[in-house]
């Protein structure tokens, strides 16, 4: 299997036609054309609905998408570690959950920074079945997240857990059903834990993904969320945010996931898990 033959079904997965990725690719559509089949007769399923109006992706397409994206994304992160310039030694990539840059990978980056230049990284922000898949398929060594996957080849480390609290732009914020309360999107088990504290607050005028963003929005706009004490504390000190009195302060574990390699790379690494752990 070519990997131009993997790169233009990608092409035509993100343009929606033979005709554009053929652009994108700087290729004729007869040569995109005749990967796409040479492709297909090899996975032995059509991967495209090729109709005049576009291409959509078949089922056996849909499955063969994941796949088609790590093998790509591996050969390029081997053609990466495999040309580093002399004053590059390794390259580390990391990922982590939305909300765990500030606080967590930002400090381990700024002690590979200070102490270990010669190392590379790259980080990438995801959900936590994106990370679980990069850690498997190895498109990352480590990652920070809330729920550890389960597999023999990595290491488990539990960091100091992340304080979620609930904070309002405006001093005397009391608790209940306010109208510009602002719904912070943390993942599963805080939904839950949410819906049980607070059974009586209606759908938000506002939902957010990531606490960064809702933070933005509060800034512009005011109001009340829940955020991460990691951020919200130096905004609390400065009295730009305050904290509303007698709301429930929900505890989310926190744990650093790596590959043995990544540990042992550099010194930083159990200096980092240690101060993090405490």
């Amino acid at each position: 299997m070519q990997l131009a033959a993997l790169q233009t079904f990608l092409a035509v997965v993100q343009t929606g036609a033979l005709s554009r990725a053929a652009d994108q690719l700087n290729v004729s559509q007869s040569t995109v054309t005749a990967r796409l089949n040479a492709l297909e007769d090899q996975v032995g399923q059509p991967l495209f609905h090729r109709r005049r109006s576009g291409a959509e992706l078949t089922s056996a397409g849909f499955k063969f998408q994941r796949y088609a994206e790590v093998i790509s994304q591996l050969w390029k992160q081997a053609r990466l570690e495999t040309s580093l310039p002399a004053a590059i030694s390794s390259v580390c990539n990391i990922g982590c959950q939305f909300d765990l840059w500030r606080g967590y990978a930002d400090r381990l980056i700024g002690a590979l920074k200070e102490r270990e230049p010669e190392i590379a990284f790259s980080v990438w922000p995801g959900e936590q079945p994106e990370l679980d898949r990069w850690l498997r398929t190895g498109l990352i060594e480590a990652a920070l997240c809330h729920t550890p996957p389960q597999s023999d080849g990595l290491r488990q480390h539990q960091l100091a857990a992340q304080d979620l609290v609930l904070v309002s732009t405006r001093p005397d914020d009391r608790m209940g059903s306010p109208s510009d309360y602002v719904f912070v999107d943390f993942g599963e088990e805080f939904r839950r834990d949410h819906a049980t504290a607070f059974p009586d607050i209606t759908t938000p005028m506002a939902t957010f993904g990531s606490a960064l963003l809702a933070l933005d929005y509060l800034r512009d706009y005011g109001g009340s969320a829940y955020l991460p004490d990691r951020i919200a504390g130096p905004l609390i000190g400065s009295k730009l945010l305050h904290l509303v009195p007698g709301a429930p302060v929900f505890h989310r574990p926190v744990f650093f996931v790596c590959a043995k390699r990544i540990e042992e790379l550099t010194p930083v690494i159990p200096a980092y898990l240690k101060e993090l752990s405490n």
